[in-house]
């Protein structure tokens, strides 16, 4: 090819690092394609963890870091993991990271250690963590799948975040361990009293939050099952 032709050639300039493509990697997970409403997946530790605000938000970090990290990883390995082993690898590499999380909390946070073990645990197999990596990480360059793991982790995160505010207000009074009825009950006199709803502290209690969420965000939406 000649000179004159190559300087022909127009380089392709390149995405912008939040371009309108790589913002719905992260938008269209917190509702549109939400991991929890709309795909159904991990509706187990929605269920499990978010009696309490505290334990879930750390549930909700510890995914956040899980995902990203892991989408990471094998995008950068992506051309290197045979396909016969893929799902060993992206078990390896998540089971990798959650032990690191599950440490980090058993050195600075015992006690949310002991709430929580079990539960960071089931991270490894967790549908939606390693749905991504089969689906987008390893598949696509590393930004992009940093990208898609944080908005599909961050989507997840707000659910049981919702979840975990009305049951423990309406389960125990209380928000982050603050107690809400109590000052409330104060201003109408010492015989009032607001009562709290037993039935939210359990898994019941979960599924009702749960599927007022999603009738709410369907019927935004307009998403229907097919």
């Amino acid at each position: 090819m000649s000179t004159e032709s190559a300087e022909l050639i127009e380089k392709k300039p390149s995405e912008a690092l939040l371009s309108k493509r790589r913002k719905k990697l992260i938008s269209d997970p917190l509702v549109d394609d939400n991991p929890i409403t709309i795909q159904v997946l991990g509706i187990c530790s929605a269920l499990a963890v978010t009696t309490q605000m505290q334990p879930t938000l750390v549930m909700a970090i510890s995914v956040i870091f899980v995902m990203v990290m892991a989408n990471l990883t094998i995008s950068l390995l992506r051309n290197t993991i045979p396909s016969r082993v893929r799902i060993i690898v992206q078990l390896a590499v998540v089971a990798t990271l959650v032990t690191l999380v599950n440490e980090v909390l058993k050195a600075f946070a015992y006690d949310m250690y002991k709430e929580l073990s079990v539960f960071v645990g089931l991270i490894i197999t967790n549908c939606i963590v390693m749905g991504r990596l089969e689906a987008y990480a390893l598949g696509n360059k590393p930004y992009d799948a940093i990208l898609d793991g944080f908005g599909s982790a961050l989507g997840y995160s707000w659910i049981i975040l919702a979840v975990a505010f009305f049951r423990e207000l309406l389960g125990s009074g209380s928000v982050f361990g603050v107690a809400i009825y109590d000052p409330i009950s104060g201003l109408f006199g010492e015989n009032f009293s607001l009562a709290t709803n037993g039935l939210m502290v359990s898994p019941v209690g979960a599924f009702i939050i749960l599927g007022l969420i999603i009738w709410v965000q369907r019927t935004k939406t307009g998403y229907v099952e097919h």
